[in-house]
């Protein structure tokens, strides 16, 4: 795999849809329309999506533009874009909402951006291809998957700098921490399993097997579940962490790949990449609740610390789609 390699699940071309703010159909699971969603513009094939704490911005990646772009949510409306390394992946935010964290494939590297100034503040060099990143609830530590070099890097926030590289399986692709802090799911799109880290001990705890070419990952608030969506099976893994076995199957659309939590734990949302769907799963029943149109090639999904909109980024129309979830709604929001 070269310096020019991506996930399969990822496909670089040009977006060429322009303007702004564009409504995007939507189709409940009996075929009823449900309310039109925003759509807005930011070009340069977008990827990753994160959320600020406080709900006010979101950070999105933009792999053509080697940039990101910064969404006012009140406004709908981009209101910085930021410079990084270059292609990158996936971005997260420190739980205090002063730092973005952003991951740059064929750099190789880690942009920190300073959310008050809407600059980079440092760079780290990580593994060959970083994908994915992920902060731990104190924010001390950002872990971050090398999708080329089968590691993952742990980045301590305070100094800059990799206090620790853990062997994982083969071509991890993303993580997510644990709410308490203790534990660093990481899906291996090579091996078709998760590997789950100690964060105390930065050691393998644990390898559980899941479904074909497993891509996104998301603990649920309790902390009792994971998510994992199966690229390559159009399937979500549902893991119970207190035992580490995979206690339900959920099948969604064709070539699943981000999944996002509601803050409630009530529903989950999957982007389904070649479908150009979005799926919404009940947990509670364990079964697809809705499908939702989202537009060409739907990559990541973030939701608002209130739970009252899912964002999802459309790689192909260049755009990042702002969905209702009817749960503590802000009239304030889009919508």
């Amino acid at each position: 795999m070269g310096a020019d390699s991506r996930p399969g699940w990822r496909r670089l071309r040009g977006a060429k849809r322009r303007g702004g703010p564009r409504e995007a159909a939507s189709l409940s699971p009996t075929g009823v329309p449900v309310p039109a969603l925003v759509s807005i513009f930011v070009g340069g094939n977008p990827v990753g999506v994160a959320i600020t704490p406080d709900g006010s911005h979101a950070y999105i990646t933009s792999e053509v533009s080697d940039a990101v772009s910064v969404i006012d949510t009140a406004t709908a409306t981009v209101s910085a874009t930021i410079a990084v390394g270059s292609i990158p992946a996936e971005v997260a935010i420190t739980p205090d909402g002063s730092h973005a964290y952003v991951t740059n494939h064929r750099s190789g590297t880690v942009s920190v951006i300073d959310t008050a100034t809407a600059a980079v503040s440092a760079t780290i060099t990580v593994g060959s291809i970083p994908a994915e990143v992920a902060i731990t609830p104190d924010g001390s530590h950002a872990y971050v998957t090398n999708f080329d070099s089968d590691t993952v890097s742990v980045i301590d926030t305070a100094t800059a700098a990799v206090s620790a590289t853990i062997t994982v399986g083969s071509i991890p692709a993303e993580v997510a921490i644990t709410p308490d802090g203790s534990h660093a799911y990481v899906t291996n799109f090579g091996s078709g399993t998760v590997t789950v880290i100690d964060t105390a001990t930065a050691a393998v705890s644990a390898t559980i097997t899941v479904g074909k070419v497993p891509a996104g990952v998301a603990i649920a608030p309790d902390g009792s579940h994971a998510y994992v969506t199966n690229t390559g099976s159009g399937t979500v893994s549902v893991i119970d962490t207190a035992t580490a076995t995979v206690t339900a199957t959920i099948t969604v659309g064709s070539d699943p790949v981000g999944v996002a939590i509601t803050p409630d734990g009530s529903h989950a949302y999957v982007t389904n990449t070649n479908a150009g769907t979005v799926s919404v799963i009940d947990t509670a029943t364990a079964t697809v609740s809705a499908t939702i149109t989202v537009g060409a090639d739907p990559a990541e999904v973030a939701i608002t610390p209130d739970g009252s909109h899912a964002y999802v980024t459309n790689f192909d129309a260049g755009t990042v789609v702002v969905i209702p979830t009817g749960a503590g709604r802000d009239d304030d929001q889009p919508q």
